[in-house]
């Protein structure tokens, strides 16, 4: 019996390797996953103690009321752009080199979604609240409209893992050797034919299109809930495509330390290679300078603007009491990713992590000094007041972590964190797709007459190359003897 399924996993060929994670299981896992369950336990704990002694127990106050969970929340909601976004562009872009890193982008969208929403349920102290939602709906007010474009992006994103998923879904059930009934309910009578192709193609297309403008409006709506009041610093135009440009930036960063971690345990190294992380360290410099602009403009226009409101969160930022935070946040998500990814020589695998592990840190930064000196220091007179997180807050934030790490690893245990059959597809079909392309694009009647008559590969694209070179080299000598 063990010989028949080692055989069947050998089957798939290079891309067995793939499957190894989900059949055999070391005893490291087992150790990583106690120690990410007792931090979950502590923060179980934790809610419970807040949900018996009420938000008391917490650094909230009047008037900073958010603190620690909104700015969780903002953070999580954030880092969900990492696959949607990413992985949607990248298809619908039809860029290769997306095929081994999709799925463990999309992955992070859905998983991360559930704590964002958990950080608000905590936040209110009585999660039996969030049904007033639902039971007295104010369609005036941005609060709702975050709850349904939050709830339209988790479906939406959902069903956009499970579609690609669907023929690894197959693959396992034919091979995998365990969990068989799991895996041919899910695979729903996948077979491979063409037409199951064909639909299934349609639809991540079709799935790839949506989600793009759901993601985008879901931190919009995020930002409204700041913006849309009149509290110093918030009211702001520039905050729908500020925080956009945030959630991308640190949905790359959690990607790239995904995949490190990934390509590392499981000895993916190659199909998670070094160009991957080259080109998401690109994506992610670019967004380092977009971050920079946005924060930038934001303080300049508060700076010139004089209104003193929002010249005493402006200084309490710059010089007073969170500039020690504010200065780290500068440093780690712009001095420091920039000083790492300008270069090609340092934008290796080691060197995007550290990047990425940078930003992470100033972008939770950037989110805390958002919501917290705002708040403390409001437009109305009121004493003034100081937020100290306790320890429950902490224990939360770091429960909240430590949960998404092991539900990741959990479904690495269950499904392959790279896509088999986009890869296979990418092998066998890829180079002529890709030799298609650069036909029907590139300038030239013999290209163009080529593109008519040729097999469509790579090598009648660099045969003609060369006869073309050839041809133009014989053309020069004659002329110059005549």
């Amino acid at each position: 019996m063990e010989k028949k399924h080692t055989s069947s996993v050998e089957a798939l060929g290079p891309e067995a390797v793939l499957v190894q994670p989900i059949i055999a299981t070391r005893s490291s896992f087992y150790n990583l996953a106690l120690f990410l369950l007792g931090f979950t336990t502590i923060a179980f704990f934790a809610w419970l103690r807040q949900l018996r002694w009420g938000l008391g127990i917490t650094g909230l106050n009047v008037p900073v009321y958010w603190g620690f969970y909104i700015t969780n929340f903002v953070f999580f909601i954030g880092i969900s752009h990492a696959g949607t976004l990413i992985s949607a562009i990248l298809r619908l872009c039809h860029a290769e080199w997306r095929r081994s890193i999709t799925r463990a982008a999309e992955v992070i969208t859905v998983l991360v979604l559930f704590f964002g929403v958990g950080s608000i349920i905590v936040d209110l102290g009585r999660p039996d609240r969030m049904l007033n939602v639902l039971k007295h709906p104010n369609f005036s007010s941005p609060l709702l409209w975050d709850v349904c474009s939050v709830s339209t992006y988790l479906l939406a994103s959902s069903i956009y893992l499970y579609l690609p998923l669907i023929p690894d879904l197959a693959i396992l059930r034919d091979h995998a050797g365990k969990y068989t009934r799991f895996y041919r309910l899910l695979a729903l009578n996948w077979q491979g034919t063409e037409r199951q192709r064909k639909l299934l193609d349609r639809c991540i297309a079709v799935m790839a299109v949506l989600v793009i403008p759901i993601a985008i409006s879901v931190h919009t709506v995020v930002s409204w809930v700041f913006g849309m009041t009149v509290q110093p610093m918030w009211h702001s135009t520039i905050f729908g495509p500020y925080f956009v440009v945030g959630a991308i930036f640190s949905g790359i960063a959690s990607l790239i330390i995904a995949m490190a971690l990934i390509r590392r345990i499981y000895f993916l190294q190659n199909y998670l290679k070094v160009i991957h992380f080259n080109h998401l360290g690109t994506l992610l410099l670019v967004f380092a300078l977009l971050w920079f602009y946005f924060t930038f403009a934001e303080l300049i226009t508060t700076y010139y603007g004089h209104d003193p409101a929002h010249l005493l969160v402006f200084y309490s930022k710059l010089t007073g009491r969170f500039a020690h935070l504010f200065w780290t946040m500068v440093i780690t998500c712009f001095l420091i990713p920039v000083g790492i990814l300008v270069r090609r020589k340092t934008r290796t695998v080691t060197g995007t992590v550290i990047a990425s592990v940078s930003i992470l840190i100033g972008m939770w930064l950037e989110r805390y000094t958002i919501v917290v000196p705002t708040l403390s220091n409001p437009r109305v007179p009121w004493a003034k007041v100081f937020y100290n997180p306790t320890w429950v807050e902490i224990a939360m934030t770091l429960g909240f972590g430590a949960t998404f790490i092991f539900l990741y690893m959990l479904f690495t245990k269950f499904f392959p964190i790279v896509s088999i059959w986009e890869v296979q597809e990418g092998r066998e079909l890829a180079l002529e797709e890709v030799a298609e392309r650069i036909k029907s694009y590139l300038p030239g009647p013999e290209l163009a007459d080529s593109a008519v008559h040729s097999e469509g590969t790579v090598a009648s694209l660099q045969a003609h190359e060369v006869g073309g070179r050839g041809t133009a080299r014989g053309g020069g000598t004659k002329s110059g003897m005549t």
